[in-house]
């Protein structure tokens, strides 16, 4: 049984030319991995060319550098990444001990298989799921936030929050409960009832013993096939409550857009993958290099649809990364600080 994610120098040369690089098609790659079509000036390139370069960074640094960024996680302290601004020392700004990030999406878009894909990687967790999924064939969504220490440390300095998947039917209420979220914050175990659930006594769980954390950064988890199927079909539902989730005014930080997640990309063939993301990204209005990131979901059995996949290891970890990074520049001055300066 594989215990976690590992690649050899046998892994690293073996890339080039492996099934995990889908994005190289014929017309575009030749068969030492290499563009046909020779880029003279970047500023000219092209969406596609643009996602498919993008691409080919992740193939190139995913091998060696998965461990780095692991052990940057690993180390990670609340405020690590933080940089001087303003005048202020880093003792006089109001740092938590631990960065909050929170996951939201439409039901079924693939956050908890998100957050079993971070317990394999970072927390080389195995086959163990962690957060139950609600499957294909499963009427399971999750009822409450729930707090994870992906690293499964005791000396984590963030965790990531799995939060109940908004219903395109009812967003008002979903988008009201995120809203909420990120106001007044979140606290492992807190329910997420709507109305028309069926509430038992079992389900009563108490959350006020666990603490409660502001939301540092918000990533949005969006199901890329079910993105193609409404661009393909003309049902355009499910991106616009999409777009209602991702605009949300209360998810932006600093006047940045959250991180977009774009999971069960592996369904499509590597053509509709790569047009789903383009027509996403500019329908949001992000870019669709640094705004979204392709990683594909855990089966049911708990693996990647290709255990050895490097460069969607990678890729959920340097999501991690930048989250981190735009947590710790949204940091303010400790209230006693501001109060003292402005005396």
């Amino acid at each position: 049984m594989r215990k976690y994610l590992s690649f050899s120098d046998e892994d690293q040369n073996g890339l080039q030319k492996s099934a995990i690089c889908w994005w190289r098609m014929p017309e575009e790659f030749d068969e030492n991995g290499h563009f046909k079509i020779g880029i003279s000036d970047f500023s000219n390139l092209t969406p596609r060319f643009k996602v498919l370069r993008e691409m080919e960074r992740l193939a190139f640094v995913a091998v060696e550098g998965l461990e780095d960024l692991r052990h940057k996680l690993i180390s990670y302290r609340s405020g690590d990444f933080w940089l001087p601004v303003g005048g202020i020392k880093k003792e006089d700004m109001d740092i938590p001990a631990v960065v909050t990030i929170l996951l939201v999406g439409i039901s079924g878009s693939g956050k908890s298989s998100f957050v079993n894909l971070m317990y394999n990687v970072l927390g080389r967790s195995g086959l163990i799921p962690f957060a139950q999924t609600s499957g294909e064939s499963s009427n399971y969504t999750t009822m409450f936030l729930e707090e994870h220490n992906v690293l499964r440390s005791p000396r984590n300095g963030f965790c990531v929050y799995d939060t109940r998947g908004l219903d395109q039917n009812q967003m008002n209420y979903g988008l009201e409960d995120v809203s909420t979220w990120m106001a007044t914050g979140v606290r492992h175990n807190q329910p997420c009832y709507r109305p028309g659930d069926e509430i038992s006594a079992s389900m009563e769980l108490s959350n006020s013993r666990y603490v409660k954390r502001k939301v540092n950064c918000v990533m949005v988890v969006a199901d890329l096939s079910e993105i193609h199927k409404a661009f393909k079909c003309g049902d355009l539902k499910p991106v616009e409550a999409l777009r209602d989730l991702f605009h949300l005014p209360s998810i932006k930080k600093c006047n940045e857009n959250p991180m977009l997640i774009l999971t069960h990309g592996d369904t499509l063939n590597a053509e509709d993958r790569i047009n789903g993301r383009l027509k996403i990204c500019e329908y949001l209005g992000i870019p669709e290099t640094t705004g979204a990131y392709d990683i594909p979901c855990l089966t049911e059995q708990g693996i990647l649809p290709d255990e050895s996949d490097p460069v969607t290891s990678f890729a959920m970890t340097e999501a991690i990364c930048r989250a981190l990074l735009q947590s710790d520049r949204t940091f303010i001055p400790k209230r006693k600080f501001f109060l003292t300066y402005h005396d």
